[in-house]
């Protein structure tokens, strides 16, 4: 009770920021914070990277999660420990290990540079390419994992009964695998859109003040410009698409399983 209380009352205090103009309770403040084209902008870009990495890591983690499990026990170990690995490293080493990858003179570059597809470097770092590879790669195993473990509980002759009866593989997915496994979607479709909604670390080393994001936006509203309102409009706009995920998320499970 204590802990719940310790860790509820910053936030109830945080989230009724928004709401108060001039001392007194408002809607003021999200209509004058929606009005502006700037947050309008960052809004939809954060909804937009969000959506873009859960969707690609969904795609990536059923093809290595349907490989993993039909892996050997003594390799599936070792392919899950890899997966698993990323997790262990900081998320600072992590996203600036792409700066050494993307930058002018990285890795990407001097290839670009030394196959004569450019003359001169291309700039990566400061883009939203960036930011999506570098949240996709901190978010990802989560999703990996969370399809790993939903798959592992399929029938182990789902698949082979449904290629007998003249399924194709598209069929075979979209009416075996992924109604068996809407649990693990949801989940890991959960971690990964609120992870890229609310990650700051990503989106400020690889994205800049040039791809601004809300978590991003937040902090220089609360540390430059020393504006709690706004802050705290972000934070209640941060809450509330990541429960808004979560629910619509398990709504289209249930409503495909019921198909």
């Amino acid at each position: 009770m204590f802990t719940a209380a310790l860790f509820l009352v910053p936030v109830v205090i945080l989230l009724s920021e928004g709401f108060k103009v001039g001392g007194e309770w408002s809607l003021a403040g999200y209509v004058d914070f929606a009005s502006k084209p700037l947050n309008q902008k960052v809004f939809l870009r954060t909804l937009k990277l969000g959506f873009l990495v859960a969707l690609t890591s969904a795609i990536i983690g059923y093809a290595t999660a349907y490989c993993v499990v039909n892996l050997e026990p003594r390799h599936r170990g070792r392919i899950f420990g890899l997966i698993v690995l990323p997790l262990m490293i900081s998320p600072v080493a992590r996203t600036y290990a792409w700066i050494v990858i993307l930058g002018r003179t990285g890795i990407v570059n001097q290839f670009i540079t030394g196959t004569g597809l450019s003359d001169t470097p291309v700039r990566f770092l400061f883009t939203e390419t960036a930011v999506f590879l570098g949240l996709l790669q901190l978010f990802m195993p989560l999703m990996i994992i969370s399809l790993i473990s939903s798959m592992e509980n399929l029938p182990k002759d789902a698949i082979a009964a449904a290629r007998v009866l003249g399924a194709n593989w598209f069929q075979v997915f979209t009416r075996v695998i992924l109604p068996l496994t809407k649990e693990g979607l949801v989940m890991g479709g959960t971690l990964v859109f609120t992870g890229s909604l609310t990650a700051y670390i990503t989106p400020a080393i690889l994205g800049g003040s040039k791809v601004l994001m809300l978590e991003t936006l937040l902090y220089q509203r609360v540390n430059v410009a020393n504006d709690y309102v706004s802050a705290g409009i972000i934070a209640t706009i941060l809450i509330v698409m990541c429960f808004g995920a979560n629910l619509v998320l398990k709504r289209v499970a249930q409503g495909r399983s019921q198909s």
